[in-house]
């Protein structure tokens, strides 16, 4: 238990002003402790800025997040961004944006070297046979718990049914599901409105940590207020953030150029992570196995499971991906594959994040405007729904290229497919966290790799 917590007599009395120094630390740790996925790094900052340092109230915590889940992106770094921004301006909403993901960037950055590097030496190939069957079992696992959520009714099922079938079955690309489950979700919510009526909030605000900085009743302060003029400023800004290196990409290397095309490929992916980094995966596969070949089946799975592994957004897989990409292609020849590797995935990342960003400092004050219930929900509760079927289809794409790595053609891995269903078990019936099964399921390849 926390000291705080144990000492109820300062409770009624709010904490002292926080700098935008003693955020910055704040934040920077923040961003080497941020595992366990979106719900993990979000239980992180309740437990730290609600609870233990009451920065923010339980109410204004929640409303920020009501309003970072309906966005597309990692709603946990958003979270991080808005709480930052409301309490230090501009600055604190970037400090605390950047810091949460900086650190997983230059850790993924490393790992992709030692994987592309060293990916055959014994024990890190032990490591990986035995992580790459967890991670099947982990997206089954996510797409179980978005469904319990989202799927409340006959209608949600038949969204996620239809999902799984036309990305299984018919290989529609994924943004066509998004569109076509946003315009489903406005048809339905006019006409069935008690189909569509969910609501992405979160538990009710009913309890109390003492007084807060920014408490239920504090007023908005002055720059978070609305005016048509700084939200011009915003737009403006963050066009010209992305403008300026797209426009040095296709002017120095041309559009078809990799680096390009990577840009603009993960431009329209971050507007796609509706549901999070697991929905958007499928789109990244998509395009950077299938159409660019920038990465093999096998090293996509890979790159989850490092992603999986370290702190962070998950949807930090984007700068493996990019790391492979330009690494593997020698894009400024051999002897500087790795400047060219980490050059890519900063690259990503950057053009990954940026609209998070923007969506945040241009929409905060909006949401800052009105502390009521968000309205509108139906087409996001629609797109949720048909994320379930997309995962599904991811994990089902994992198992079979970790059980059948030669296809159905060649053998079947039975020691995989163990794998996996262990971790299945960890998940579902033990209740394990992702990191003790990938722990274990780490542990186990490499001693069967050692030991055959």
């Amino acid at each position: 238990m926390h000291p705080s917590r144990l000492d109820n007599s300062n409770l009624e009395q709010a904490p002292a002003p926080v700098s935008l120094i003693q955020a910055f630390w704040f934040w920077l740790k923040l961003g080497f402790i941020s595992f366990g996925g979106p719900a993990g790094q979000i239980a992180i900052m309740h437990d730290e800025l609600v609870e233990r340092r009451r920065w923010i109230s339980e109410k204004r915590f929640l409303h920020a997040l009501n309003y970072c889940m309906l966005l597309p992106g990692p709603e946990a770094q958003q979270l991080a961004t808005y709480l930052g921004w409301l309490m230090h301006r501009t600055w604190g909403g970037v400090l605390a944006g950047v810091l949460f993901v900086l650190p997983s960037l230059f850790i993924l950055i490393a790992l992709s070297w030692v994987y592309i590097a060293y990916g055959d030496v014994p024990v890190v190939a032990g490591v990986f046979y035995g992580i790459k069957p967890a991670v099947a079992a982990i997206v089954l696992h996510a797409a179980h718990r978005i469904g319990s959520r989202a799927l409340k009714n006959s209608w949600m099922w038949a969204i996620a049914a239809a999902s799984f079938v036309a990305i299984f079955a018919l290989n529609v690309p994924f943004p066509l599901i998004v569109v076509s489950a946003a315009l489903i979700g406005f048809v339905g919510g006019k006409f069935f409105p008690e189909k569509f009526n969910g609501s992405v909030a979160h538990s009710s605000a009913r309890k109390s940590y003492g007084a807060a900085l920014i408490d239920d009743h504090t007023p908005t302060p002055e720059h978070a207020r609305f005016r048509k003029v700084r939200l011009a400023q915003v737009i403006a800004a963050g066009a010209l953030l992305w403008l300026v290196p797209m426009g040095l990409l296709t002017a120095g290397l041309g559009w078809a150029n990799t680096f390009t095309q990577m840009g603009w490929f993960f431009t329209k992916a971050a507007l796609l992570t509706f549901g999070g980094a697991y929905a958007v995966l499928p789109y990244v596969y998509q395009g950077a196995v299938g159409h660019y070949g920038w990465l093999t089946p096998t090293q996509m799975i890979d790159g989850l499971a490092l992603g999986e592994t370290t702190p962070g957004p998950l949807i930090m897989v984007v700068a493996f991906v990019g790391f492979v990409g330009a690494y593997v292609q020698a894009a400024f020849g051999p002897e500087h594959a790795f400047m060219a590797g980490a050059l890519a995935a900063a690259l990503v990342t950057w053009f990954t994040f940026l609209p998070s960003f923007l969506f945040i400092l241009a929409g905060g004050p909006l949401v800052e405007s009105t502390h009521d219930d968000l309205k509108f929900t139906a087409p996001l509760l629609a797109i949720t729904a048909a994320v379930v079927g997309v995962i599904l289809n991811l994990a089902l794409f994992f198992a079979y290229h970790v059980w059948w790595p030669d296809g159905f053609a060649g053998e079947f891995d039975g020691v995989s497919a163990a794998l996996s269903l262990a971790a299945t078990v960890a998940l579902f019936v033990f209740k394990r966290s992702v990191m003790e099964v990938l722990g274990a399921s780490a542990l186990l390849g490499l001693l069967w790799v050692v030991l055959s």
